[in-house]
């Protein structure tokens, strides 16, 4: 089973996406909105669409799928907790550094919505779905 190709196509499928939301939203200044947070998490896409390859492919209760699915949720808790409250402290701090010469503000956009993590689980569980069809049902190995 390739396991290893299922984060990279997440990644890439999930940037790709995110891509052409942000094209249709913003036209030419799509790359100017691009950023951490956002529709679907790419975070989420990549770790769980080799979750979910484990699990195809090694079984639903196999150990290998229980570490996935913990590290799966450690990412899922920062994406949605610790990252929206580094935004908010960054907003924060902004504001204490309004009208301060030379200072570039921090970003505060960071984070996901449940949708936006959600868009990254069915995104992951798609490729894993894709790639287990393609050698997993076929018996090919890489």
């Amino acid at each position: 089973m390739p396991y290893f190709l299922a984060p990279l196509i997440g990644w890439v499928a999930s940037g790709v996406l995110k891509f052409a939301i942000h094209f249709f939203k913003y036209g030419k200044d799509a790359a100017g909105h691009m950023g951490n947070g956002g529709f679907p998490s790419t975070h989420t896409a990549t770790v769980s669409s080799v979750a979910f390859l484990i699990g195809f492919g090694e079984g639903w209760l196999s150990s290998a799928f229980g570490v996935a699915s913990g590290l799966l949720a450690i990412v899922i808790i920062d994406a949605t907790g610790l990252r929206i409250n580094v935004g908010k402290q960054a907003a924060i701090v902004n504001r204490m550094n309004n009208g301060e010469k030379d200072y570039e503000p921090l970003r505060e956009r960071m984070g996901h919505s449940l949708i936006e993590i959600f868009g990254g689980l069915v995104l992951g569980l798609a490729v894993a779905a894709v790639l287990y069809g393609l050698f997993g049902l076929w018996g090919w190995q890489v």
